[in-house]
């Protein structure tokens, strides 16, 4: 059948928000995801970046959208459109504006939500004000009902905290609990990339993958190739991986490089040098967490001076007090718009575009009167490619790790600092061991991160692309096309890398202690509930289930004093929150364009 010209302006507006859904995704979940690998300082916040669009547009293209089905089909029936094309996309496309512009608003806020429950929320909401509430499909519905879905509101947390845990008390046990730990770290770290190799091809061969012709294969091939690319990065590890790091770490050999790793076996050849130990080889991972004095990422940066003092690789945090003006101690708000102000005049000394752009907005402020002035418009226009180039780069250029901390003298500063006394700290060089597993695991993470995530955009789009292309809801049950998928993982990369610091500035040393070996189990927890999950096409939250895994590993530390609590409220509430606001703005949205006057 022809399409629909009428509903051209509905596919546009849908494709539209569907777009944007996915953007705060990647500025949501996905910079969640990292978050933990970044405040471990496992991976810089540009390394996380690139990798976390590769595996993302892997994931996408060689599992799929799983879910897809659940979000589109299992919420509210198909027949109950009684095949209307229209009035089907305009629910889909109602939801995905009001879910897209509920998590938008808290992004902008640093307020973490879950992009996954907002869009079912939305979804439920408009088939109420559509179909009628009796038509929703409330209970378990085969497993891929509403009630299904909740359910994992709690249960997806609460497993992921149980994996991470179990997973952290295992590498407790064999490494950090023995007298000389750095040995039993080093030789072990192979079964831990034997983990993740398996869990990444399971994912994409159970219950196989339709994009590479997988759903047809028996049990055996299943087995056979898990097991065997799990088992051959494991030999790769320990061929490769491990002598390096021996070499690095205990034999405390600082001239070696990256590239060494190649050379294998020959390392264990190579002599320790003559100043073993006279040069430190490894980061100090407690720089930022054992400190007195915890502030904004914007102050830290306006303090250091090329790396003698804030997360510089040669001191410590240097400590402020807070500052007191006229007998009165200025408020939270108050330090952090000067520490903003201070941060910006460091940027704008850069060189490069970002500086340009710094400097080109400070240099050119706006005129008397209002923007519609003809010199301001003109101003406007001299400004808008600064704007761009720091919309595309500030992200890239913030400090994640101090942006983590409170601020000097409040109730948050002392309460992060509480938080990390509680926590034990183990040898620099037995994390370091573990911040290139937990690269590995990062990967992992993202992966099932994108064959679960990726379906909730994917779905209502791509059931109105289908109803606009062909005029017929039933369209509705075809599969996910490929380059749909491409092209939102391409703009939920772009979230990511734009937007994504806004919410990893909040999240993960701000609910515990964060070192790489905690790290590298939190993510493998999350990574395994999500695929868990994913499995039985049940959409989940994959910020709930690191957040979930971040709680489990901090309970590891033995005492409640280590896992910072009120921001966890802070989470669940926001959870919660988000399933009446995202219904009802949908709901009121779509009752609202069905019932507007027409003509015609």
């Amino acid at each position: 059948m022809p399409v629909l010209a009428e509903y051209n302006y509905v596919f546009a507006i849908g494709t539209f928000f569907a777009l944007l859904d996915v953007y705060n995704n990647g500025a949501n979940d996905v910079a969640n995801s990292w978050a933990t690998s970044v405040s471990s300082k496992s991976i810089s916040y540009r390394w996380a970046m690139v990798l976390g669009t590769c595996f993302e547009m892997l994931g996408a293209l060689t599992v799929g959208a799983r879910t897809a089905d659940t979000i589109k089909n299992k919420i509210i029936p198909l027949d109950a459109f009684q095949g209307n094309a229209g009035v089907q996309m305009l629910a889909f496309t109602c939801a995905l504006a009001a879910a897209s512009s509920w998590v938008m608003w808290c992004t902008r806020h640093s307020a973490h939500v879950s992009s996954t429950y907002s869009l079912i929320s939305a979804v439920a909401g408009v088939g109420v004000a559509t179909v009628g509430a009796s038509k929703v499909q409330w209970g378990w519905n085969g497993g891929q009902g509403l009630g299904a879905i909740f359910a994992g509101l709690g249960m997806a947390p609460a497993i992921a905290a149980g994996f991470g845990a179990t997973i952290f008390m295992l590498i407790k046990v064999v490494v950090h609990m023995r007298k000389n730990p750095v040995p039993w770290s080093i030789f072990t770290a192979p079964f831990f990339f034997l983990i993740a190799g398996t869990i990444c091809t399971l994912s994409i061969v159970y219950k196989g993958s339709p994009n590479l012709g997988l759903n047809k294969k028996p049990p055996g091939y299943i087995a056979a190739v898990t097991m065997g690319v799990g088992g051959g990065l494991c030999v790769l590890a320990a061929l490769f991986f491990v002598p390096y790091i021996n070499a690095r770490v205990a034999k405390r050999d600082a001239s070696i490089k990256w590239y060494h790793v190649f050379m294998g076996p020959v390392l264990w050849k190579r002599p320790a040098p003559t100043n073993a130990g006279e040069v430190s080889t490894v980061p100090d991972y407690t720089h930022g967490h054992d400190v007195d004095d915890t502030r904004s990422a914007e102050t830290l940066a306006s303090d250091s001076d090329d790396g003698e003092k804030g997360f510089g690789e040669k001191g410590m945090m240097a400590t402020q007090p807070r500052t007191v003006v006229h007998g009165q101690q200025k408020t939270t708000k108050q330090l952090q718009a000067e520490a903003q102000d201070r941060f910006h005049a460091k940027l704008r000394e850069k060189r490069g575009p970002l500086g340009w752009a710094m400097r080109t907005l400070h240099n050119t402020p706006f005129g008397p009167g209002e923007i519609y002035e003809t010199h301001n418009m003109a101003i406007a226009l001299k400004r808008l490619p600064a704007y761009v180039c720091v919309g595309a780069l500030y992200g890239v250029n913030y400090d994640i790790h101090a942006a983590q901390a409170g601020v000097a003298g409040t109730p948050e500063g002392a309460r992060m600092a509480r938080v990390y006394a509680a926590a034990e700290k183990y040898p620099n060089e037995v994390e370091y061991t573990y911040s290139f597993v937990q690269v590995v695991t990062a990967c992992t993470a993202s992966f099932a991160h994108v064959a679960n995530d990726i379906g909730n955009a994917a779905g209502p789009w791509a059931a109105i692309y289908g109803a606009w292309m062909t005029s017929d809801a039933a369209q509705a049950k075809a599969p996910v096309p490929v380059w749909q998928l491409a092209v939102l993982v391409i703009t939920l990369s772009i979230g990511l890398i734009t937007y994504g610091f806004n919410i990893m500035k909040v999240m993960g040393n701000k609910i515990t202690y964060h070192s790489p070996s905690r790290g590298c189990s939190m993510e493998l927890g999350a990574a395994i509930t999500v695929l868990l999950f994913s499995q039985f096409k049940l959409p989940v939250s994959t910020s709930m289930c690191i957040t979930g895994a971040t709680v489990g590993v901090g309970l590891c530390n033995g005492t409640l004093k280590a896992v910072n609590f009120q921001r966890v409220g802070l989470l669940v509430f926001s959870w919660i929150m988000t399933i009446p606001i995202a219904g009802t703005l949908a709901g009121l949205l779509m009752g609202i364009v069905l019932n507007a006057p027409h003509f015609g």
